[in-house]
């Protein structure tokens, strides 16, 4: 079963993941030094800022002397995060003694960053030219709004806007396995990863579609450094501020429009200018998913009975608590469900898995029962993996029954011939019948054929 995976924690691990040559021209920028700094381990940070200003090779054996014997498996994390990022290069001398050298644009430019103050990408607008903007609480209703319209649109729910327009680059990220078109007269539906997809935490959510936007963006002709080199800009921006459009350049634009759809950013049109608000989304870019996972306030009770009970009035989470449940009725903020075994066959079927669903319901547990343990019954999570083992005991494999053979040799023959070849999943000697395998069927009728 395929399972939708983040594969990239946070940008680092595809900042590592590019070429030398990539890697030097990201470089150039000090503010992207400052970025990686940022990101980087505890440890991993005081090894850069103690080589800041050592110019040539150290020796591996220093580090070790710098570090605690219970900090060995720290140290090599921060090594070996520090030499897939090329902020190290280890060089072996002819004492076979292990050296390190920092890379030297990189550590130029963080010198400069260091003593200098970093130069900002671009500097915020001014209220007179923007007017009253939206207050932090409202940019962060907008941020989730925009969100949840995106995973609606993506559900394909009747609840959904239909005035939600998705950019051609957004779609192609659904296309790359969430979801399927078999012909344009057919709408898109879900995948199996799709339907794992909507049950993630919304952080790992995010860092999924970023991840399948800057893995895709060759095909759109953007290259990759470029757009993690801007991505990593908007980290630098404050959250909330307004910033001209005009200093971006087209294929900035473009991204920018993307990332809006995600709720990302926010655009708004002026009498003369035009700007983009950042949200903290866009702002914690740089951050590893780890530390932008906090936990959210839930909203669900779940009883023994297998009720469950939804305190939101958000039509996202009725459309995903009907992934696996049966809706009874709704109110203006609450939804009363059921936990059923048809509801949850077919959400079994579509490629949700019983843990997928008990995590989800234990991440979202109602602040009355968050704190218990288990603040799910247990009545309710061993029922949904039993119901799940039932599907599992039974395997389904396509076959083919031959019957009305014209003596008990010929029977014994095919039998034995089916045998050989790995296709007999039954026979009955009584009833002169045998069922193979739909892959030898071809063999099999051409076996009987040659008997006659």
């Amino acid at each position: 079963m395929p399972q939708v995976k983040i594969v990239a924690k946070n940008f680092m691990d595809m900042v590592a993941s590019l070429p030398a040559v990539k890697l030097e021209k990201l470089y150039e920028n000090s503010f992207i030094c400052e970025a990686i700094l940022r990101s980087l381990t505890p440890l991993a940070k005081k090894y850069v800022l103690q080589l800041l200003y050592i110019e040539g090779p150290v020796p591996a054996k220093w580090f070790e002397e710098w570090v605690l014997r219970d900090g060995v498996s720290k140290h090599n994390v921060a090594i070996d995060r520090l030499l897939q990022l090329r902020i190290f290069s280890e060089t072996v001398e002819r004492k076979k003694e292990t050296n390190y050298v920092m890379n030297p644009k990189f550590q130029h430019n963080l010198q400069k960053c260091i003593v200098h103050g970093g130069v900002l990408p671009r500097e915020p607008m001014l209220p007179t030219a923007t007017g009253r903007l939206l207050s932090p609480n409202d940019l962060d209703a907008y941020a989730a709004q925009q969100w949840e319209s995106f995973l609606l649109h993506l559900m394909n729910s009747a609840e959904a806007e239909r005035s939600t327009n998705l950019s051609s680059s957004i779609m192609k990220v659904f296309q790359r396995g969430l979801l399927t078109q078999k012909d344009d007269k057919q709408p898109p539906k879900l995948t199996e990863s799709g339907f794992q997809f909507l049950l993630m935490d919304t952080n790992a959510q995010l860092w999924y579609i970023i991840r399948e936007y800057i893995s895709n963006c060759e095909d759109r002709g953007v290259d990759t450094a470029d757009l993690l080199s801007f991505m990593l800009e908007l980290s630098f921006h404050y959250t909330g501020k307004a910033y001209n459009l005009n200093t971006l350049s087209d294929v900035q634009r473009d991204i920018i429009k993307d990332l809006a759809d995600l709720g990302l950013v926010k655009l708004q049109q002026g009498r003369k200018d035009s700007w983009f608000i950042p949200t903290k989304l866009a702002t914690n870019l740089s951050i590893s998913l780890a530390e932008t996972s906090s936990r959210k306030e839930g909203f669900i009770l779940v009883e023994t009975n297998f009720r469950l009970y939804a305190y939101s009035s958000s039509k996202l989470h009725t459309e995903m608590l009907r992934l696996f449940s049966r809706i009874e009725y709704q109110l203006p903020n609450l939804v009363v469900a059921t936990i059923t075994k048809e509801s949850l066959y077919k959400a079994f079927q579509n490629g949700i898995t019983a843990e997928q669903i008990i995590m989800f319901l234990q991440q979202n547990a109602h602040p009355r029962v968050a704190l218990r343990l288990p603040c799910v019954p247990e009545n309710v999570t061993d029922q949904i993996r039993l119901w799940e083992s039932d599907l599992n005991r039974i395997e389904m494999i396509p076959a083919h029954i031959f019957d009305e053979f014209p003596s008990r040799e010929v029977f014994d023959s095919a039998c034995e011939y089916a045998r050989d070849i790995g296709g007999l999943l039954w026979e009955s000697s009584k009833k002169m019948q045998v069922v193979v395998k739909a892959d030898v069927f071809t063999e099999m009728k051409e076996f009987l054929r040659k008997q006659k």
